[in-house]
């Protein structure tokens, strides 16, 4: 999977991997933190969450035209990288008000809008020699699992940095308490008896009275979540010094056409359209940028309505096996021990990976039952851990998808690029299905009011929904990313990119704003409109597939 591809692929792999590590860092307890510390209802949370995301996302469209127009790639690159570190120590800053918060949060998307969009056309750059075009969406296969290789590790640095940062105030975190310590400062808990119980057990001896309690553990808890958005900063500088420490590895593809006709070495490189292709070719492009917003929409729940669901619904406790796919301690092992039987039993593997991968079975599954016998028998997960389960899965399923298409590739069946994108759409509304089933019989957001549900279910329903849209996501997004990188005309590279970015914003608002329907409707009813939303969108891309084929082999 990894053969045949230019060392700049990697640079940019590990580059976006620190980025995007410090990115869901952030996000993996960004709504928690502003309800913590803001006491917003999910509706109020959205209307942020939503307007950061469209930030983030739209902003590359800009960030494009600033490296085609004027600085070139690299150099958009480096300086978004910077003003991504200057964002997340703002947000680090503890106590921080509602203004200096929407101020970092502003810089952050500014710094992803001058990243994010340009990293991507880099290396598209790197494919457009015919040696490595038919590798493309391969690639971005490959870029796409190093986002989620960061993504994978950031929940667990979250909690790892919040539980070490309350752990010196004595306290441990509990999404229970802030509730409810929230809603008494607010003067609208009628009931003291549970909050005095869990306030008592966390405070012991120091315990004074309700209001100093919950003063202090919010204060805690709300500079708990700064502690952890500074570990956004510290990744920052790493993938900085990546990116520019291996520059020679990719900067023959650093050149965008407006760089190419001025120089000598690069203007027999340009690429000509005529007027009718580079129209046809944006008409495609236009239109995956339509139809992907609701794949967006629907994916972003998992930061959103499925963060507040992990809370809300899904138990706070599990069995020690189960809590053993929530610790990094006992997951990383388990995963190695997987790949060392994968190894062991792969047909085509020589004696030595067969060797190899048996003494990395036994070693991982030894370091696994050791660990897990551990643990107690019942043991507490935080909502937030939920989210390195899509990551992980992606790191895992990438190696999969790539084989499975490349098997159909040689019987000469391999769908294109669209149709891929389609059957994406399809999927996703597979995966909320589950979550529909799952919500059948459970109260309504409204009619619980911000408190946690008296009947809580399994947490094997979100990661199986989260298992299968990861496998929408693989046909789609990096699908999505290597259409836009071959169909754009060249001098339009890092806008179009930026655009494909901007559509995700808008998709990423209707994220958010769609929090008002779940703080207004059943929880089946939202999500059949999510499954509805995937489905028109499925039907919309198949009903032009001729057009948006033919524009990629033009």
């Amino acid at each position: 999977m990894l053969k045949n591809h230019p060392k700049g692929l990697f640079v940019a792999f590990f580059a976006n991997m620190g980025e995007r590590f410090g990115y869901y860092t952030m996000l993996a307890i960004f709504v928690y933190y502003l309800q913590a510390t803001f006491n917003f209802s999910a509706t109020n949370a959205g209307y942020i969450y939503a307007g950061f995301l469209f930030a983030v996302y739209f902003l590359p469209l800009f960030g494009g035209m600033l490296a085609d127009r004027a600085l070139g790639y690299g150099k958009t690159i480096t300086l978004g990288t910077l003003v991504l570190f200057l964002g997340y120590a703002l947000l680090s800053i503890p106590g921080k008000g509602l203004p200096l918060l929407l101020v970092a949060l502003f810089v952050i998307a500014a710094g992803t809008g001058l990243f994010k969009g340009n990293l991507q056309a880099l290396v598209g750059n790197l494919y457009d020699e015919p040696k490595y075009q038919n590798v493309r969406d391969y690639a971005f296969n490959i870029f796409y699992m190093g986002i989620n290789v960061g993504a994978f590790f950031a929940p667990s640095a979250a909690t790892g940095a919040i539980n070490w940062i309350l752990g010196k105030e004595g306290f441990s975190y509990s999404a229970r308490i802030v509730d409810l310590a929230n809603r008494y400062l607010a003067d609208n808990l009628q009931d003291t008896t549970e909050l005095l119980s869990l306030a008592k057990a966390q405070a012991g001896a120091a315990f004074t009275n309700l209001t100093d309690f919950c003063n202090h553990y919010i204060t805690s808890v709300s500079n708990a979540y700064s502690g952890a958005f500074a570990v956004a900063a510290v990744s920052m500088i790493v993938s900085m010094i990546i990116f520019i420490l291996f520059r020679k590895f990719y900067k023959h593809a650093d050149f965008t056409e407006k760089q190419k006709a001025v120089s000598e070495e690069h203007k027999d490189k340009m690429i000509k359209l005529s007027p009718k292709q580079v129209k046809d070719r944006l008409f495609a492009l236009y239109f995956v940028f339509v139809v992907v917003m609701f794949f967006w929409m629907s994916f972003h729940q998992n930061g959103f309505t499925l963060s507040i669901f992990a809370r809300d619904y899904t138990v706070s406790k599990v069995s020690d096996i189960t809590y053993t796919f929530f610790s990094l301690k006992s997951f990383l092992p388990l995963i190695l021990a997987i790949l060392g039987l994968i190894f062991l039993l792969k047909k085509a593997s020589s004696r030595l990976a067969r060797i190899g991968g048996g003494i990395l079975f036994v070693a991982g599954a030894l370091v696994t039952y050791l660990v897990v016998n551990g643990y107690d028998s019942v043991m507490d997960i935080s909502p937030q851990v939920f989210q390195h389960f899509n990551p992980i899965f992606i790191v895992f399923l990438t190696f999969g998808v790539i084989g499975f298409f490349s098997y159909l590739q040689k019987k000469g069946k391999e769908p294109s690029t669209p149709k891929k994108i389609g059957i994406g759409m399809i999927i996703a509304a597979i995966s909320f299905g589950i979550m529909l089933v799952a919500s059948i019989g459970l109260k309504s957001p409204k009619v619980l009011a911000g408190g946690v549900s008296d009947t809580l279910i399994s947490p094997y329903w979100l990661i199986s929904t989260y298992f299968i849209i990861t496998i929408a996501e693989l046909c789609l997004s990096p699908m999505g990313i290597s259409f836009v990188s071959k169909v754009s005309p060249p001098q339009y590279k890092g806008t179009m990119q930026g655009g494909w970015l901007a559509a995700t914003a808008v998709g990423n608002a209707l994220a958010g704003l769609i929090g008002i329907l779940w703080d207004r409707w059943e929880l089946w009813q939202f999500f059949l409109f999510v499954i509805g939303m995937c489905l028109l969108s499925a039907a919309l891309i198949f009903s032009v597939m001729k057009k948006l084929e033919k524009a990629s082999e033009s």
